[in-house]
């Protein structure tokens, strides 16, 4: 094979409607997909759960860490306590 491969999935009746003035589909899908990949939580992975695991690592690191609002942008952002 070529490193391609073909991925399907199913789609709503309300998705398909929005991508009909879509010209390259699958350049679109690839593109959205590579963007939500993108901005995935590095420990979950998108899931939004954490592993028992995970949890105990994430529980260590904010020992010394904390999620704050940003001042500027107001998102979230991790910041170093010490």
């Amino acid at each position: 094979m070529d490193g391609k491969h073909i991925i399907t999935f199913k789609a709503d009746q309300a998705l398909v409607d929005a991508m009909e003035g879509v010209t390259n589909r699958s350049e679109f899908i690839r593109a959205a997909i590579l963007a939500a990949l993108d901005g995935a939580c590095p420990l979950c992975h998108g899931t939004g759960v954490l592993s028992p695991r995970q949890r105990q690592h994430w529980d260590e690191f904010s020992a010394n860490h904390s999620v704050e609002t940003c001042g500027d942008c107001h998102e979230s952002r991790i910041v170093c306590k010490v």
